[in-house]
Parts: C-alpha cells; sequence; structure tokens
C-alpha cells in the first residue's frame, strides 16, 4: 500500500520541548511499551544520544510506533515523529547516524514490500527534520527527474501505484562507503537505493531493483557519480513479451 506522507518540520530540543508539536512530553509515558533488544535501540557515535522505540495498540490489530530520542543519561526525551499514523509508522524502524553523529537516518518499513527513509540533522542536543519532506520521498522525485523514468514510460504523477516501493540507505554510512572505493569529506554524503516491480500490472512496465544515486547534506542535492551510473545500468528489468 502506498504510504501516507505528512511534511515533517521544525526544531526538536531535548529539553522536552518541540517545535514540531505543540507540545512534547519529556518521556513516552506509561501508555506505550518499549521495544527491548540491540535491534531496537541506537546510539550515536559520539555516545551522547540513544533513540528507542516505543508502541502503543490503537486498534486491534494495529500498533503506532513512535521513536525517542534521549541523552545519555537518559533524563530527558522528546518524540521524533509527532503526528504520524500507522500508515507511516505502524511498523518498527531501523536508525543509523553518520560517523560524526551530527545526522540520523531513520529506515522505514510502511507496507509489505515498500519502505522509505526519513533524515534528521542534529545540532548538539537538537534535532531537525533535515528535509522537507521524507528523504524517500525526495529520492522518488529525483528518480522521475531522470531520462531513464521517461525511457521507462514511468511518470510521477503515477508513483503512487508503484509496486514495493522501496528506498534504502546503502551499508557503508559507517565509514562514508570507503568499502565502495569512495573517498568523500566525513559525513557528507549518503547512498540510496530505489526499487520497485511490476506485479499488479495489467500490462507490465520495465521496472527498477537497486537503482543508486546520492543525496548531498550540505547541498541537498542528488547526483548519480559514474560509478553508480554503471551500476544502475543494469538495474533495470523489462517484462517477458507475450507471444500471441
Amino acid at each position: 500500500m502506498p504510504a501516507k506522507w505528512i511534511r515533517i518540520t521544525g526544531l526538536i530540543q531535548l529539553s522536552g520541548l518541540a517545535a514540531m508539536a505543540p507540545a512534547a512530553a519529556a518521556s513516552p509515558g506509561s501508555a506505550l511499551t518499549r521495544l527491548d533488544g540491540p535491534d531496537h535501540t541506537f546510539t550515536s557515535p559520539d555516545g551522547q544520544i540513544v533513540v528507542e522505540q516505543y508502541s502503543k495498540a490503537i486498534r486491534e490489530d494495529d500498533l503506532l510506533y513512535e521513536f525517542w530520542a534521549f541523552d545519555a543519561r537518559h533524563e530527558r526525551g522528546v518524540l521524533l515523529n509527532p503526528g504520524e499514523d500507522t500508515d507511516v509508522a505502524g511498523y518498527p524502524a531501523g536508525f543509523r547516524f553518520s560517523p560524526d553523529s551530527r545526522w540520523l537516518v531513520r529506515m522505514q518499513k510502511t507496507g509489505a514490500g515498500y519502505h522509505t527513509l526519513f533524515l534528521y540533522r542534529r545540532n548538539g542536543s537538537h534535532f531537525s527534520s533535515a528535509t522537507p519532506k521524507p528523504l524517500g520521498e525526495m529520492a522518488w522525485d529525483y528518480f522521475f527527474s531522470q531520462p531513464l523514468a521517461k525511457k521507462m514510460h514511468r511518470k510521477s504523477a503515477d508513483r503512487d501505484s508503484l509496486d514495493h516501493a522501496q528506498v534504502h540507505l546503502v551499508k557503508g554510512l559507517d565509514d562514508n562507503y570507503a568499502a565502495m572505493g569512495q573517498h568523500w569529506p566525513d559525513s557528507r554524503y549518503l547512498v540510496l537505493s530505489l526499487s520497485f516491480d511490476a506485479q499488479g500490472e495489467d500490462r507490465p512496465l520495465p521496472w527498477i531493483e537497486d537503482w543508486r544515486c546520492v543525496f548531498d547534506t550540505r547541498t541537498d542535492r542528488f547526483s548519480i557519480p559514474a560509478d553508480l551510473a554503471r551500476h544502475n545500468a543494469g538495474t533495470v528489468s523489462y517484462p517477458v513479451p507475450q507471444r500471441n
């Protein structure tokens, strides 16, 4: 199911005051249940921030997840995703900090086979949404601006009908993608992977799997370096022509 997006802007302070919401509690409260285990808790490389996940029942079979950032002493926290419903936050998320602890990527499943990304900017004890809409949505904007999308007969207006649309953070942020042979400035670039398929289409059009681009956190722009362009050449699949 396509995700229902809401734009999240504003400044979050670990003092317990959040400009994203009229009033933000300093803790999740007793109505929420904390998700235990190392897969649900994330600590910044500098050790100053801990991200935890909580859930609460909305309906009989639905849970709403809240993502909270706390100071190292766990004395004060703030909600990172105020105002979201189960269309956006109906599943637990993964989180990845940049090596300098300045950027926080939220890796969010939104349905069976659907996935997107959110990017937060950290400045001391403050967090803010780093993009005017989810980073995953911006990545799709960039994809649809490329000549490849036109060649595939894919239009931006059709994005909500894409089957199993996913945007993932490519592994390697921890070392600034050095393992991929890159020599980029510390914590500046994010490599993203986009995929969708044509399973539900009556007349299947081409689709992509692991098409990649780079997001520059300094300029808020996307690009495709030469090595990724070579990789992307092999990411397009075409339907097998049907015999009459």
